[in-house]
């Protein structure tokens, strides 16, 4: 039961609330970031309460205000926010904090509470998903909103400390969103001079505010325990419509800890129970029980909650006016939150790709410009690459600070801020994104990638030049071992196509996936086309393209992408030899390994059985055991690359026909 205290200001009450159920909620786990909750109380309470626009009866209302807290290893000030603000979130939650099986582990992750909206922790990432968010929210409003009804006019709020603006994807999400005039962010900076090993003097001394200033922010600096100046802060930022929003709030880590303010140590382990004890002295707060919670708190917040559900309901009434008035628009509203895909997709477009020579990524150009008539909610972009990858919708404009009803995305050479902003695009949840670049460039985006992964968020990232037969720019651009990396990713779908079917059941696969991202993976160099029966088998990610002349076969040679036409090749060649074999063609690991036992025993046939094994892919060999067995034949690529004509390359490495044929062969005399 919340207890009455007496004579306290209640604002003043709210925040030692806010500290102490962090500070208790991190004592009892034995573990956590006690310092950021209680720097950060003061202006985080301004913002819940007098501005940020929420229902927690109703948490993924679609114009609520989103908040992300970048700097998610403060994880307790976000639950704590929501507990006292009233979402589905319990005293028993705080009292689990970092436990197994609890919904509030140490970093906010997506779907554990209600108004988590997206997992942090790896600091940077999160700043990368309000400029993603906040450029959501401008796409949807330029598609939906009129003068008389507005319905999309929300902001993107934002935590970040010290180790977010060290973080460079941080640097390239800013610098993206300023130039892109993205006025609906508001950002504070939780400016408290201390990071893990000490005070930030020790390596960070630059001016952020100055920095962000020349990125093309509205940048304002205040004293973070100020209440007054945060509100008048937060007031003006929402009047810059122009410019993001930076407020520079200078606190003190631990704030009220008589032993711990302004020190490292309060950064990343508890107060401990002296200290603990100390701060509760201090604030003249009750020594027993832990987890308390006034009783003049829980009204303060429930009256500000209610003032939120008036607007909330204001808005509704507001919607309901916009669906009879402006029937179009609403259906592309619903169309866009319910991010609309063709239900027969992924039988369709690749029944009804023709198969023809050609590039992979030629071929993913060519559905690309299908899929913008077919899925209104596709958009994203190349990191300056879009003449090189083929990521261009042709019947519609680019984004830009003045116009923001396109779907291309040009994110710059900025790969870091363009996987998280398209994290960002996906947490929204009105969008598909897709994000661009060579296969070699996704070792720059594989945080966003894994977070991606992790929060079971539908991204696409289109990947092109996808093995050593880039050709002539060299090994620093040739992948080896990206396939194998990006396969061991759980929940991460790879697939690489052979010809355009291939390519097209590829798209189909990643547009019609809901619960998780999907790497596609497309060649520089030409391809020809494959003959097939029919196209029904690929979406299985493996399935018999060529059966040999007898059965069983002798050998089961197992391709991907641009090795599936030289596996062909080689078929041919040990046929004429007598030598019955297979080809199957596996354009994706794990929509295979999701298929039924009976289904993957046919197709590729189990180990030790009459059937010898071959798998064939210009990468890194050591995962393909999962998928063929131990005694299996592997031919890879276990090195780096060189600079040559990819034919040449192929001739050097063994992956034309006849060296494969010769090399199965050898193997097959042993």
């Amino acid at each position: 039961m919340a207890r009455e205290s007496s004579g306290a200001d209640p604002s003043r009450l709210a925040v030692n609330t806010i500290k102490m159920l962090s500070v208790d909620a991190v004592e009892k786990a034995k573990s956590g970031h006690p310092g950021l909750p209680m720097g950060a109380a003061d202006y985080a309470f301004v913002l819940w309460t007098r501005f940020l626009r929420f229902n927690p009866a109703d948490p993924d209302w679609p114009n609520r205000d989103r908040f992300v807290l970048s700097a998610g290893h403060g994880s307790m000030l976000l639950y704590s926010l929501l507990y006292l603000s009233g979402y589905q979130v319990t005293l028993d939650d705080l009292k689990s904090f970092r436990q197994w099986g609890s919904r509030t582990p140490g970093h906010p992750e997506k779907g554990c509470l209600p108004g988590v909206e997206v997992t942090t922790g790896p600091l940077g990432q999160g700043v990368g998903n309000i400029v993603g968010m906040a450029l959501g929210q401008k796409m949807l409003a330029a598609r939906v909103n009129t003068a008389e009804f507005p319905v999309i006019d929300h902001l993107v709020y934002g935590i970040c400390s010290d180790g977010d603006m060290m973080e460079g994807v941080a640097s390239e999400a800013a610098s993206l969103a300023g130039h892109l005039g993205l006025g609906n962010i508001i950002l504070f900076y939780d400016d408290n001079k201390i990071s893990i090993d000490g005070s930030t003097g020790i390596t960070f001394s630059e001016d952020v505010g100055a920095r962000f200033e020349a990125y093309g922010w509205h940048v304002q600096r205040i004293d973070g325990h100020d209440h007054d100046a945060a509100a008048a802060a937060i007031d003006a930022a929402r009047h810059e419509a122009s410019k993001p929003s930076l407020i520079v709030a200078r606190t003190h880590i631990a704030h009220g800890s008589p032993g711990k303010h302004d020190t490292a140590a309060a950064h990343g382990a508890p107060l401990g129970p002296e200290e603990t004890l100390a701060t509760k002295r201090a604030l003249e707060w009750p020594v027993e029980p832990a987890f308390h919670v006034p009783a003049e708190v829980t009204r303060l917040f429930g009256e500000a909650v209610k003032e939120k559900q008036q607007r909330y309901d204001d808005w509704r009434r507001l919607q309901s006016r916009f669906r009879e008035k402006e029937t179009a628009r609403a259906k592309v509203l619903d169309q866009h939150l319910q991010r609309s895909v063709p239900f027969d997709l992924d039988v369709a477009l690749p029944a009804a790709t023709a198969p023809e020579p050609g590039a992979t990524r030629t071929h993913g150009g060519k559905i690309l410009q299908t899929l913008g008539g077919m899925v209104p909610c596709l958009v994203g972009g190349a990191a300056d690459l879009v003449e090189s990858t083929r990521t261009h919708i042709g019947s519609s404009p680019s984004v830009t600070r003045q116009d923001f009803t396109g779907r291309n995305i040009h994110f710059g050479v900025r790969e870091h801020a363009m996987g998280a902003v398209a994290n960002g695009l996906a947490y929204y949840g009105a969008f598909i994104p897709f994000a661009s670049t060579f296969l070699i460039f996704s070792d720059y985006m594989r945080p966003a990638m894994r977070l991606a992964a992790l929060s079971e968020l539908q991204v696409i990232f289109a990947f092109t030049h996808d093995s050593v037969f880039l050709g002539e720019d060299g090994p620093t651009h040739q992948p080896v071992e990206h396939l194998a990396s990006l396969r061991a990713m759980p929940n991460m779908h790879v697939a690489r196509p052979a010809d355009a079917p291939e390519t097209a059941a590829a798209w189909a696969h990643a547009l019609k996936r809901r619960e998780g991202p999907t790497c596609i993976i497309l060649t520089r160099q030409n391809l020809p086309a494959l003959e097939r029966e029919a196209t029904r088998d690929i979406a299985r990610g493996g399935y018999i393209l060529r059966e040999g002349s007898s059965t069983p076969s002798r050998v089961a040679i197992v391709a991907t992408g641009s090795e599936v036409a030289p596996a062909l090749a080689a078929r041919d060649q040990l046929e004429a030899k007598g030598i019955a074999t297979r080809v199957v063609s596996m354009p994706c690991v794990e929509c295979f390994e999701e298929q039924p036992d009976d289904y993957r025993d046919r197709v590729v046939p189990r180990e030790g059985g009459a059937t010898r094994l071959v798998a064939v892919e210009a990468g890194a060999t050591h995962a393909w055991p999962r998928v063929v067995g131990r005694s299996a034949l592997l031919i890879g690529v276990d090195r780096f690359g060189a600079s040559a004509p990819w034919q040449a390359i192929a001739e050097k490495l063994g992956f034309t026909g006849p060296a494969i044929a010769e090399r199965i062969e050898t193997w097959l005399r042993r």
